[in-house]
């Protein structure tokens, strides 16, 4: 073994978005350096001009300006040179807000499936003891 090899487990950017189990926020340089904690809210598939891409929507922990208390921001999951995983905001308003729909039905169908399993698990079948 030489001396320069790294002994550090590097995790890929979209392994941490990806892992359901991972509930540690998700920690952010902005173009100053300063870091920026964020809470992962969802991953979203979604196409774009027949392209299939993936979204990250975060939400700040940390204070931004221009940014509320309950907003997300948009973040397209891309590759940069080296073929490492990287995210940068979604520039493009259109798609960032339909990203956000997407997200918005993701939910309301979740809420109807939990509605439907629900009644399902609590009741009892009448029959014969």
């Amino acid at each position: 073994m030489e001396n320069n090899e790294k002994n550090e487990v590097q995790l890929d950017l979209l392994d941490v978005l990806l892992d359901q189990e991972n509930k540690e926020p998700i920690v952010l340089m902005d173009e100053n350096e300063k870091q920026i904690t964020f809470e992962q809210v969802a991953v979203i598939p979604f196409e774009v001009k027949k392209e299939k891409r993936l979204y990250c929507v975060l939400k700040p922990l940390d204070k931004i300006e221009g940014i509320g208390d309950d907003e997300a921001i948009v973040f397209l999951v891309d590759t940069d040179d080296e073929g490492n995983s990287i995210i940068r905001i979604e520039e493009d308003e259109e798609i960032a807000i339909a990203v956000f729909d997407k997200y918005y039905d993701l939910l309301e169908e979740a809420r109807k499936e939990s509605k439907e399993e629900a009644p399902k698990a609590g009741k009892k079948k009448a029959g014969k003891k």
